[in-house]
């Protein structure tokens, strides 16, 4: 009786150590400054655009359409087979161009021949967004990595906003990215992309994938400032553990409504938007 006693609270003990380990292991780079400069600002997600009025999304109107409005703006951003950077949601230019083509194969040049949602307007350059911007409202901008090119993306955009005059931050699904800004570029805030993709069960990432990106199990090797997470998934026990024991900067994506808009900031939240023009 007393072997199993000490055995079942040497297990107990064991066991409470792991999850002290693990509960610490979630704990983000605290205290890092810079982080008032987004807080209480709004972001427009892919810039402020509506197509009926002329402006598609990650377009210069759209972009400058947001400035107009005091908003900040998220964006995505990709490296080229040039060395170029353009900003555009997919790799694949079907879905906002019409035209099957994977932007990472392209050069600047080529972009002229591909214009967004049936308009004038074409994807445009990093560096064409970033003077929209420039000493104006911040940045929240998104590193899509494509075929494990992380470290020449980040360093590629690290380049152009070594000379950029205003308040950022930096964000990707792909943890690699952050890493290597971790490691290589420690001063830019950066934060860890994710959504509950055990629910959303997206095709290109196994089970475990799911699971580890859904858990923030990465979070020990890249130390986020803040998480930006799928608002409809801020439920997730992960995201609440971090909030309750670190006061995790939080950002959440993409908001389609005021009225949640205004619940998400209340609760500490900065809200990307998108489908209205927050009051």
């Amino acid at each position: 009786m007393k072997k199993t006693t000490k055995a079942a609270l040497t297990l107990a003990a064991a066991t409470a150590s792991l999850g002290a380990v693990g509960v610490a292991s979630l704990a983000p780079r605290m205290g890092f400054p810079g982080w008032e400069h987004f807080a209480g600002h709004r972001f427009a997600h892919r810039g402020l655009h509506n197509l009926s009025e002329g402006r598609p999304e990650n377009s210069l109107p759209a972009f400058r359409a947001a400035v107009e409005h005091g908003f900040g703006a998220e964006l995505d951003v990709h490296l080229m087979r040039d060395g170029a950077l353009c900003v555009v949601h997919d790799s694949d230019l079907a879905r906002v161009t019409g035209r099957t083509a994977v932007v990472e194969d392209m050069t600047a040049a080529d972009l002229a021949g591909f214009p967004l949602l049936g308009t004038e307007e074409t994807v445009p350059l990093f560096e064409e967004v970033l003077e929209v911007f420039s000493g104006k409202t911040p940045l929240i901008i998104e590193l899509k990595t494509h075929g494990g090119n992380a470290q020449p993306l980040v360093r590629a955009v690290m380049e152009r906003m070594d000379r950029y005059k205003g308040p950022y931050c930096l964000e990707s699904f792909d943890p690699n990215v952050l890493w290597w800004l971790k490691r290589e570029y420690p001063d830019v805030i950066r934060g860890q992309l994710s959504e509950n993709f055990v629910r959303s069960a997206p095709a290109h990432l196994s089970p475990s994938q799911r699971f580890a990106l859904t858990n923030l199990l990465t979070t020990p090797l890249t130390t986020p400032d803040f998480i930006a997470y799928n608002h409809i998934d801020r439920d997730v026990p992960v995201l609440g553990l971090m909030r309750r024991l670190y006061n995790v900067h939080e950002v959440s994506w993409t908001v389609r409504d005021p009225e949640r808009m205004r619940e998400l900031e209340n609760a500490g939240c900065v809200v990307i938007f998108e489908g209205f023009v927050p009051e």
